[in-house]
């Protein structure tokens, strides 16, 4: 049976009553061991993290023979980051805002979480933590920020859908994680005229933000609780990391932080330990779609009757889409030309300015 899998996009208009990050995860705190730390990176891919020393206290101390590590920081998703009270990873230590769940870049010095990898997606459905096959395809959906969820289908544990913002398997008992090697570049987008415009870049009205992407990358590392300030004109503007938010005096607009796609090294595999998951494969054959004015789907491909109809083919696009799937592709169909946006995943006629739904499936 083919495997497939869609993905859904973040809502783009955000009402000015907005304040707050619908995100509703809270991390646990406790007192934290004030050394060992080392220990634990030795150790954090080996063990589980300790359910009553992430709740406060373990009775065990040090003959539990679980992982005294805030379970957050494995998972991306401890919003306290360097100020968490509970022990993290130097090399793993993940933070972020309420309102999206990732990890940060860590120095090039630090322990290394994956296994040679720039990055492994895993599974764990209590019987340890599992590599997920074609994982690349997960990563590149996971890179676009308007992409908030991605659901899989055909897996042992049937249609599984992943939450990227909170890093949560929905409505299954499972758990999800991803590992970075420590070299990941995050990038900032801020949603203006139902977009994702990345900070530095040019917004609609063609002016460029005043502040990079790394800039406020620099201040999210030194404290994810805190906000970075600049301004524009004579307007000042806040991101709120705590919710994901950018709040001036007339509007919030939501932010969101997301990996710059990497190719995996060649060369680079599964992990044997982790093999026992590869069944949870998100196939091999990506095939792209657009929406017919019907609702039906469509497959982008020259048609037998007309081979000059489009001037691409599914194939096409995809090679277009894995040697940047944050950039775009022009076509031609019966003369009229279009744009097909992998970040907003529509194709746009350039002279109407009429745009259609596409879609990545896996056959």
């Amino acid at each position: 049976m083919a495997s497939s899998f869609q993905s859904d996009e973040e809502e783009q208009n955000l009402p000015k009553s907005e304040s707050e990050s619908d995100d509703s995860d809270e991390s646990d705190s406790g007192e934290s061991d004030s050394d060992g730390n080392s220990d634990i990176e030795a150790d954090c891919q080996r063990k589980e993290p300790c359910k009553y020393y992430n709740k406060g206290s373990c009775r065990d101390g040090g003959r539990c023979p679980y992982l005294h590590i805030c379970k957050y920081a494995l998972t991306g998703s401890c919003r306290y980051g360097s100020k968490c009270k509970l022990n993290h990873p130097r090399g793993g230590r993940q933070s972020s805002g309420a309102s999206d769940r990732a990890s940060h870049r860590s120095t090039s010095s630090d322990p290394k979480l994956t296994d040679g990898r720039c990055y492994q997606w895993q599974l764990n459905d209590g019987n340890g933590w599992k590599d997920v096959g074609n994982d690349h395809i997960l990563e590149a959906q996971y890179s676009l920020p308007h992409t908030k969820s991605i659901k899989i289908y055909n897996t042992p544990y049937g249609a599984v859908s992943i939450d990227f913002n909170r890093m949560r398997v929905n409505g299954k008992s499972l758990r999800v994680r991803r590992l970075d090697d420590g070299n990941t570049v995050w990038i900032w987008y801020c949603t203006m005229s139902q977009k994702w415009i990345k900070y530095g870049d040019k917004g609609p009205k063609g002016k460029p933000s005043p502040v990079k992407s790394s800039d406020i990358e620099g201040k999210f590392q030194s404290n994810p609780t805190s906000s970075y300030t600049f301004t524009v004109g004579a307007e000042t503007l806040e991101i709120k990391f705590g919710e994901m938010r950018q709040v001036s005096k007339k509007r919030k607009r939501k932010v969101t932080r997301r990996p710059q796609y990497r190719q995996q090294p060649a060369g680079a595999g599964v992990s044997q330990a982790a093999s026992a998951l590869q069944n949870v494969s998100l196939g091999t054959k990506p095939q792209w779609e657009f929406e017919g004015d019907s609702g039906a789907w469509h497959v982008f491909k020259h048609r037998s009757s007309t081979p000059t109809e489009c001037s691409i083919t599914s194939d096409d696009i995809e090679r277009k889409y894995t040697q940047n799937p944050n950039n775009s592709i022009t076509f031609k169909v019966k003369g009229h030309s279009y744009k097909l946006d992998f970040g907003a995943m529509i194709q746009t006629n350039l002279k109407t300015k009429r745009s259609r739904k596409v879609r990545r499936v896996l056959v």
